[in-house]
């Protein structure tokens, strides 16, 4: 299984509440840039799992231009900043598991993206993400490797 973790793109402070956050006009470009690059190495996705924050939702919404359908696509309330990480990772393989996904995309914040890539893959420090940033992890049954990780600061 493939696993596409993004950060959403920047988003800005005027709201109510970290959960209403929207994205700037900079997060929108990142976005589209990402989504355009990452249209070069991957053809779709099976299953996109996105957090419930507007900022993630809104980077969901720019990225699926760029993409067919994807066959499955939720919003899991897990998908918050401050989840645990342990608990999120099961939860992400199960999901995948159950919809026999081979190439999953998951929207998401810092900390818990950096978390999530060393509880995946045995041996890696939680990595620092851009907003709009991409890292793919190649997960197999009984193993898994971080094969790159990308912003929009270094394929732009």
């Amino acid at each position: 299984m493939q696993l596409f973790l993004m950060r959403h793109g920047e988003a800005g402070f005027n709201a109510q509440s970290d959960r209403d956050r929207i994205l700037t006009d900079l997060g929108r470009q990142h976005t589209a840039l990402m989504s355009h690059w990452l249209a070069q190495h991957v053809r779709d996705f099976d299953l996109v799992l996105v957090s419930p924050y507007l900022r993630a939702q809104q980077t969901w919404q720019e990225l699926s231009q760029h993409f067919p359908e994807p066959r499955h696509w939720l919003v899991l309330d897990d998908l918050v900043p401050t989840a645990d990480p342990t608990h999120v990772a099961a939860l992400i393989l199960a999901y995948g598991e159950s919809y026999n996904a081979k190439n999953l995309l998951i929207i998401s914040h810092m900390p818990l993206l950096g978390f999530l890539v060393s509880e995946l893959v045995a041996g890696v420090e939680p990595p620092l993400f851009a907003t709009s940033g991409i890292t793919l992890i190649d997960k197999e049954p009984d193993h898994a490797s971080l094969l790159w990780q990308h912003a929009p600061h270094s394929i732009g």
